[in-house]
């Protein structure tokens, strides 16, 4: 008996801001003269985003007076600390948080919040305890026996590790309805170091939450077209393991992010496959479709170019990054959401893809089915 996913639901701050005027923020942050100011307008314009999403309205604005979570002067010192971006998480993650849940459930008949039996949340930009799974269960009232797994810090694949949680755990209780929440506030963790990367990641990053309903095939409350969980596989690639990283700094999480992930991926990513597939006895003709993690525009071109796929085989996911930008975990998420919701893509096989720290590489193979 396979497991599935029956529905998901996606949400986002209030806050939406244009990709430009986040450009004119961080030039004015990190102080740049007119030649760096040209390079990174270089790397906004072809970011291949429009919009991102933050719980912190100040990217919107270059006037320090407009600030309402940085310090109103021009360096933004004393610059917030971890504890100080924590404790907004912890305000603000929760709401979010919610409205993606409600989202995912509200095609169902009421009363469907009491039968989830199992919570599986995801989130590598904050932590505290008790943390959000305690949270969902009292604001949503689940039943407080709920069982509770919090996958964290994993990185952009923390959601498929989620998923692939969820799977087993239908597989094995036929009953189970698994709610799997993933939350990210990428923003809170804005770093004004004046690097290369810190440039690129801070064109990228964005926040959102989305939450999914994985059930038994056989025992499906959803109604509708559904995603048929097939198979999962994980490797890591050993010689890329310094190319992303993400740790705890003194003034937020750090992130290493070089310009040579694109490249890994662009040579590891057709072996690997080859090798999911060979393991799930499947060839790549069988693919039709597929949902790559969209961390960056290069990321995509890299998977394209090392898979000889067309650009619209990546349709979603280029429509999520432009959206939205990187959410980290909860962006896949989004981009399944836009296809379940597309509904012409019956009985097609999806290969997904996320990548992070390690260099790690989660995949996935999904069907889309109607009842």
């Amino acid at each position: 008996m396979n497991s599935c996913i029956s529905a998901i639901g996606v949400a986002n701050p209030d806050n939406r801001i244009a990709q430009n005027d986040i450009y004119h923020f961080m030039v004015h942050a990190f102080g740049l003269n007119a030649t760096h100011a040209a390079r990174l307008k270089s790397i906004y314009d072809h970011s291949g985003i429009d919009y991102r999403y933050s719980v912190i309205p100040d990217f919107a604005h270059t006037d320090p007076s407009q600030y309402t979570f940085f310090e109103p002067t021009t360096d933004l010192e004393p610059f917030p600390g971890t504890k100080e971006r924590l404790k907004l998480y912890e305000k603000e993650a929760i709401a979010i948080a919610i409205q993606a849940v409600q989202n995912c459930l509200s095609g169902f008949e009421d009363g469907i919040l009491q039968k989830i039996t199992h919570l599986v949340t995801v989130s590598c930009t904050g932590m505290h305890a008790p943390g959000i799974d305690i949270e969902l269960v009292e604001k949503l009232q689940l039943n407080r026996d709920t069982e509770r797994t919090c996958i964290n810090f994993m990185g952009c694949y923390g959601a498929i590790n989620a998923l692939k949680v969820a799977d087993y755990i239908c597989r094995a209780e036929p009953d189970a309805k698994v709610l799997v929440v993933s939350v990210e506030l990428c923003t809170l963790h804005f770093q004004k170091v004046n690097t290369l990367d810190n440039w690129v990641a801070n064109s990228l990053f964005s926040d959102g939450a989305a939450a999914v309903l994985v059930e038994n095939t056989a025992n499906r409350l959803g109604k509708g077209t559904y995603l048929s969980l097939k198979n999962f596989y994980t490797e890591f690639v050993t010689e890329a393991r310094d190319d992303m990283g993400w740790y705890v700094g003194n003034t937020g999480f750090e992130m290493i992010l070089t310009s040579r992930v694109s490249k890994q991926i662009k040579k590891h990513i057709k072996p690997l496959m080859d090798r999911f597939l060979q393991k799930v006895k499947l060839d790549a003709g069988q693919i039709t479709s597929y949902a790559v993690h969209p961390g960056g525009r290069k990321i995509l071109e890299a998977v394209e170019i090392a898979l000889e796929l067309p650009e619209e085989s990546n349709a979603f996911a280029y429509q999520t990054l432009q959206e939205y930008g990187n959410m980290s975990s909860a962006t896949i998420l989004f981009v399944l959401q836009k296809m379940l919701a597309a509904q012409n893509l019956n009985g097609q096989k999806i290969m997904s893809f996320a990548f992070g720290p390690g260099l790690t590489v989660e995949g996935m193979i999904l069907e889309m089915q109607k009842p």
